[in-house]
C-alpha cells in the first residue's frame, strides 16, 4: 500500500500530519473552535506551528476550553497565573491578548450574531480555492486577510496581523491551500 501524498511541510511528524489530515483547511462555522484557532494562531506569531499544536492540550485545559464569555472576565491574577503555565507559550502580550480577544470577540458576536457570520463575510461565505502546485507559491498573505485583519484591530483585536490571519483561515477553511496533488486536496472541495 502507498502512502498518500500530503502537503509536504506537514511531513515531519506524527502530529503535523494528523493535523494536516483531520483539520487544515477542513470549513469551521463553530464560534468556540474559531475562537480557540484565533488564539493559536496569535500564539504562533514567531514560533514554529507544530510548537502550538504540542502545547494545544495545554492551551484548552488553561484557557478553560476557549469559552469567551469566561476568558473576558479574566484578571489580573489569572494572568500571573498564566504566565508561570508551562503547558503554554508564556509571553505576557499573548497571554492578554486573549482575554482581550474574547471581549471582542463578544461584542462581534453581539453585532453580527455569531462570530461565524462575520468571518466568513470576508470570503464571501465560501472557501478561496488556490489550486496549488508548489509549496513555494503558497502565499503569506492576501486581500481578505488584510481586510479581515485591519478589522478585527479597529475592533480591539490583538495578534491579528494580515499573516497571522491568513494562517488562521487557512486553518478553519476559509482558503483552501492543499496542493492539488495532496489527498486532502480533493476532499476539502467536497
Amino acid at each position: 500500500m502507498t502512502e498518500p501524498i500530503r502537503c509536504a511541510w506537514c511531513l515531519s511528524d506524527p502530529l503535523y500530519i494528523q493535523y494536516h489530515d483531520e483539520q487544515w483547511g477542513v470549513p469551521v462555522h463553530e464560534d468556540r473552535k474559531l475562537f480557540e484557532f484565533l488564539v493559536l494562531e496569535g500564539a504562533q506569531a514567531g514560533l514554529s506551528w507544530l510548537t502550538v499544536l504540542k502545547k494545544r492540550q495545554g492551551y484548552q485545559k488553561a484557557f478553560r476550553d476557549f469559552n469567551v464569555h469566561t476568558l473576558a472576565k479574566l484578571g489580573e491574577k489569572d494572568v500571573q497565573k498564566l504566565l508561570l503555565n508551562a503547558d503554554i507559550i508564556r509571553h505576557q502580550g499573548k497571554i492578554r491578548s486573549v482575554i482581550t480577544n474574547a471581549q471582542a470577540f463578544i461584542q462581534v458576536q453581539a453585532e453580527y450574531g455569531s462570530f461565524d457570520a462575520y468571518g466568513w463575510s470576508f470570503v464571501g461565505g465560501q472557501p478561496i480555492v488556490h489550486a496549488l502546485r508548489r509549496l513555494e507559491d503558497m502565499p503569506s498573505m492576501s486581500k481578505e486577510s488584510e481586510a479581515f485583519s485591519k478589522d478585527l484591530k479597529q475592533r480591539g483585536f490583538r495578534f491579528v496581523g494580515p499573516t497571522i490571519m491568513y494562517a488562521y483561515m487557512q486553518a478553519v477553511g476559509m482558503v483552501n491551500d492543499h496542493l492539488v496533488s495532496c489527498v486532502r486536496f480533493q476532499a476539502s472541495l467536497v
